[in-house]
């Protein structure tokens, strides 16, 4: 994987070289703070490896990779505060430092400055890039809604929540892909294939995140143990819990879940269940199904194989990961 780390080192010193030096200080500061806490990268990473792909100028890619990595930020910013989440990647989240007004200001101020990184581009390629930015952040909205609506949504569907996952976390890693594409001029038809393998890596992705809330280690997590559980998510363990359970299995999630608490017997309880289901075997077999169908997507793209070989090692990466 020396690849993604020369990748991580790019987007690093991108960062450095636009870190923001605005005013008010305690506006920018915390925009600082939440993007040199890193992560992975891996969405900024995942435009210039696309770009690279299709054989376009990595330097013409590096401010959309930018405002990805930005607009990422954004979303996490808030969705803490709507999580009333205490830690971000093992450190304390921005609301509980600087409060909610200054955390909503300065996810407000990333989406904006991200918009600003596409200003570069030539423009048939600008508003090709920022129509999909844009159509993104919607979509994003829209998954982001639907998950808070199935907090107190009795009947959620597997298929509501894969369309959830898809527009909330899904589709930001496919589109980072095809803004890469579109930056390189890629053929339509294998911009949209390099979008689908990303939809479908995304949603693995997100089941994943999912399962390791429940049964990954909390130190290398880097988030409360359980947290789904304790904010009622309706994440696909409960779901299939709730299809595999026994009527008394069911009867007792839906207790859990029409409480939002602090108990720890809630948590105790629902891990019982989803254990004795074996919910964990099954969350596996459909990342392994979603990372099947990306790699079929992939293998439709005309370039040589040893180009697509990157794509494949960094899927089966994200998959295998612990945190």
């Amino acid at each position: 994987m020396e690849f993604l780390d020369t990748y991580q080192q790019i987007v690093a010193d991108a960062i450095t070289k636009y870190t923001f030096k605005d005013k008010p200080t305690e506006l920018y500061e915390p925009m600082n703070y939440i993007i040199s806490h890193g992560g992975k990268r891996l969405r900024p990473i995942m435009v210039l490896m696309a770009c690279d792909l299709f054989g376009g100028d990595q330097k013409e890619a590096i401010k959309p990779a930018l405002a990805i990595e930005f607009f990422h930020n954004f979303t996490l910013i808030h969705d803490d505060i709507m999580d009333e989440a205490p830690l971000r990647r093992n450190k304390p989240t921005i609301h509980t430092i600087h409060g909610l007004n200054t955390g909503i200001l300065s996810g407000d101020g990333l989406m904006l400055k991200a918009y600003k990184f596409f200003e570069d581009l030539e423009p048939e390629i600008f508003k090709a890039c920022v129509r999909i930015f844009t159509h993104t952040g919607l979509l994003l909205c829209e998954g982001q809604q639907y998950d808070i609506n199935f907090e107190t949504q009795e009947n959620v569907t597997f298929d509501d929540y894969i369309r959830m996952i898809t527009y909330k976390t899904g589709v930001l890693s496919a589109s980072s892909f095809e803004i890469g594409a579109m930056i390189a001029k890629a053929q339509f038809k294998d911009a949209k294939a390099i979008f689908n393998f990303g939809k479908h890596i995304g949603i693995a992705f997100q089941i994943m995140d999912d399962y390791l809330d429940v049964f990954g280690d909390q130190a290398q997590f880097g988030k409360k143990h359980a947290g789904d559980i304790y904010e009622n998510k309706k994440t696909v363990l409960y779901l299939l819990a709730r299809e595999h359970g026994t009527e008394e299995e069911r009867k007792e999630l839906d207790y859990w879940y029409s409480k939002k608490t602090d108990n720890i017997d809630k948590v105790y309880g629902v891990e019982k269940i989803f254990r004795r289901t074996r919910v964990d075997e099954k969350a596996l077999r459909l990342i392994e199904k979603h990372n099947e169908i990306g790699q079929s997507y992939l293998a439709k793209i005309n370039v040589p194989e040893e180009k697509k070989r990157p794509f494949s090692e960094l899927a089966n990466y994200l998959l295998r990961r612990e945190s």
